[in-house]
């Protein structure tokens, strides 16, 4: 593996890469002056969140581009410091998580969050706007078939049980403090064994099916709501707050000013949980695109 600089050069390669295979409008080149451009992380929603916030953007007259699924933290954290990307939408306490790895304990409340993971990405050529009263965290499921069986309604219910369970969630998952690694240290939960999913779709379907017997989704998805699975509280609080925050390349805000600042902060302030299961829903269980379903959900805030 790449080390240093050098791991620094592959991360960003590939991140051209992936732009170039998204299609669309070509993003131009870092430095130049041209469209404001937006990348999502690759699950639904946060395709969903970008286009909501690159519509406000465009509505607000500015040029825009979106490319979507560029892949995981690991890579678009770096693209937006190097100025490959120049709008990422986030997740308050996963980007301070990752942006501060050896901090010694997160703030509780999402302002002091947000202050903190402001200094931090502030000195990284990163503004860190106004966070959204919308927030999803990790969720952990299973089968409400599972969960009447074993009596589970908690995470903490699950220790006893975790060594014969199978858990189902994204590539990623092994390796982040608020997933596995996460589920082992405040739970004491050891899987026996771990499958990895391609899809949050995939996850409820491996579940529904019986492949595994727990599954991370978002607290946000929509298809909680009406497949027959139980959310597991957080009894211990391993998820932080995780209101949405847009992250946006301090350049690119001196150079557009307050026209891009204000369409982003609006946006931040309309938008509410309830809108965002609502968004989700629009695009996992009513088939819209990404697009369409920021596009109407604006329609419907004039």
């Amino acid at each position: 593996m790449p080390t240093g600089r050098g791991a620094l050069r592959a991360v960003l390669a590939a991140v051209l890469v992936a732009l170039a295979a998204c299609g669309g409008t070509p993003a131009p080149a870092p430095g130049q002056d041209g469209t404001i451009r937006f990348a999502s992380y690759d699950f639904p929603e946060n395709q969903i969140l970008v286009e909501v916030y690159a519509e406000a953007v465009r509505r607000a007259g500015l040029p825009v581009s979106v490319q979507h699924g560029i892949g995981t933290r690991e890579v678009v954290s770096p693209a937006l410091q190097q100025g490959v990307v120049d709008v990422v939408v986030d997740y308050l306490g996963t980007a301070l998580v990752f942006a501060r790895p050896g901090f010694p304990r997160l703030p509780a409340a999402p302002d002091e969050m947000h202050a903190v993971l402001t200094r931090t990405m502030g000195g990284r050529g990163v503004d860190v706007l106004t966070p959204s009263s919308a927030e999803d965290q990790n969720g952990f499921v299973v089968t409400a078939a599972f969960a009447a069986e074993h009596g589970v309604r908690t995470l903490s219910d699950l220790a006893p049980l975790s060594p014969q369970l199978v858990f189902g969630g994204p590539p990623e998952c092994p390796d982040r403090p608020l997933c596995l690694l996460g589920l082992e240290e405040v739970y004491d939960l050891r899987f026996g064994d771990v499958l990895s999913m391609p899809t949050r779709a995939a996850t409820l379907e491996a579940l529904l099916s019986g492949q595994v017997d727990v599954g991370m989704l978002e607290t946000t998805d929509a298809r909680l709501a009406v497949a027959p699975v139980v959310l597991l509280a957080d009894d211990r609080g391993l998820q932080p707050r995780e209101n949405v925050v847009p992250m946006v390349r301090a350049e690119v805000t001196d150079r557009w000013g307050d026209r891009l600042r204000t369409a982003l902060d609006q946006t931040s302030a309309a938008l509410d949980t309830e809108d965002l299961v609502e968004l989700n829903r629009a695009v996992e269980l009513d088939g819209r695109t990404p697009a369409e379903a920021a596009a109407t959900w604006w329609d419907r805030q004039s």
